[in-house]
Formats: C-alpha cells, structure tokens, sequence
C-alpha cells in the first residue's frame, strides 16, 4: 500500500520530471548576482539526481522539492521516493525498504558517485 504523502507528491507532479530537470538546467541567475543568488536558492546544495539500486532495479531518484525546515524529497518511477536532509541520512517514504540509497548522508552518495549535480 502506498502512503498518503507520497500518493500526493506523485499526483501532484503535472509536468514530467525530466522536463522540471530540463527547465532547471537552463535556468540563468541576473548577471552581478554570482553565488549570492545561489545561496539563497534552496536547491543548489543538493543534487538534481540520486542512482540507487533497489530490488534489482536501479532507479533514478529526480529532486522534486525542498521544504521550509531543509528536508529535500526525490522521487523516481515505481511511484517510489525518499528524502534526505544537507546533514542527514537517506530515507524512504512510505517503508523502510529504501536500496542502495538507504541511510547514506548526501556526502557518502556523492562519493559513492550516486548523486548527480548539475554542471556549469
């Protein structure tokens, strides 16, 4: 069964996922701005996309969004999706069966090379 949370998230997507990827990459911060603008955006510190494996499957973990308290939620196909915080560990919602994925710190998943930030 699937937990309500994440139902919402799923049906709250109106724009396929990668189209929200594209969108982001081409995005442009005003000229003079540098990483003052970037600071401030919530999601530049954390990666566009996390690679797990789970259930045999890998899978493509697209950032969806970034709540007021840090906590950003990535979901994949499968209707599957986990969260993480900049100083936490990977969780996944609605069980605790999460792949390769589970219990990582964003760190460890960069080092691991399954995070993917976008590159300028």
């Amino acid at each position: 069964m699937v937990n309500s949370s994440l139902r919402t998230i799923i049906t709250s997507l109106k724009i396929p996922v990668a189209t929200l990827a594209v969108t982001w990459a081409s995005l442009q911060f005003p000229e003079g701005s540098g990483s003052a603008a970037r600071a401030q955006d919530p999601f530049a510190s954390f990666p566009v996309v996390i690679t797990c494996e789970h259930k045999g499957t890998y899978h493509a973990f697209y950032l969806s969004r970034v709540s007021k308290d840090g906590t950003a939620t990535f979901v994949a196909s499968d209707r599957i999706a986990g969260t993480i915080t900049l100083n936490g560990q990977a969780k996944a919602v609605g069980g605790s069966d999460g792949g390769t994925c589970l219990g990582k710190t964003l760190k460890e998943l960069r080092a691991s090379g399954q995070a993917h930030d976008l590159k300028s």
